[in-house]
């Protein structure tokens, strides 16, 4: 079993948090895994991408070939489009709607949503609002989790555990606040019919 997934945002958007409880659940879980170096954290509100690669056996790559993704994690619609090219065609995107305006040219989001309901398997989340609910604008990253979590091969228990794990030095609310985000976002995928 293995599983190539793009992560995509932009800086700022919490990917870092993401790849940390993917590639801890995935040693949880004795699952091989290489992360490419993530690239934009040097600017806040740039493009930021990284190739994590999952497998029961080993991986000889860090780098994912196109057209063999087997899900984009995006917490930014405009950045899902930037890796289309990357997934297999029984690919999955799991993006938010929520742009992150960075650039004066930035296309109408209904555009980009269109494009994104017009492709196979797209998995699309209202992460601001739910976001909120659990407590936090900045918990998006958590809800995209939480989005993609029933189509990962890492078991939830493990990606829960990990999420305690990265929030728990900001204390007991902070900690809760995220996994409600992660079951807020699981729920609203499970939804959505692909």
């Amino acid at each position: 079993m293995k599983q190539d997934i793009i992560l995509a945002g932009v800086g700022g958007q919490g990917i870092l948090s993401i790849a940390f409880v993917l590639d801890h659940a995935a040693m949880k879980q004795q699952v091989d895994f290489k992360q490419a170096e993530i690239h934009g954290m040097a600017q806040r509100g740039g493009a930021v991408q990284s190739h994590l690669r999952l497998a029961e056996g080993r991986i000889f790559s860090d780098l994912i070939p196109k057209g063999e993704a087997d899900m984009i994690l995006s917490v930014e619609p405009l950045e899902a489009l930037r890796y289309v090219d990357f997934l297999n065609p029984d690919g999955v995107i799991v993006t938010s709607s929520n742009p992150y305006i960075n650039i004066p040219d930035y296309p109408e989001i209904q555009e980009i949503l269109a494009a994104l309901k017009s492709l196979n398997n797209s998995i699309i989340i209202d992460t601001g609002a739910l976001a909120r609910k659990a407590g936090s604008p900045l918990a998006q990253n958590m809800v995209m989790l939480g989005a993609a979590s029933g189509r990962l091969i890492l078991k939830e228990k493990n990606l829960l555990e990990y999420i305690k794990v990265l929030f728990r030095a900001r204390g007991e609310k902070i900690v809760e606040m995220n996994l409600k985000a992660f079951c807020l976002g699981r729920e609203a995928a499970n939804g959505q019919n692909l």
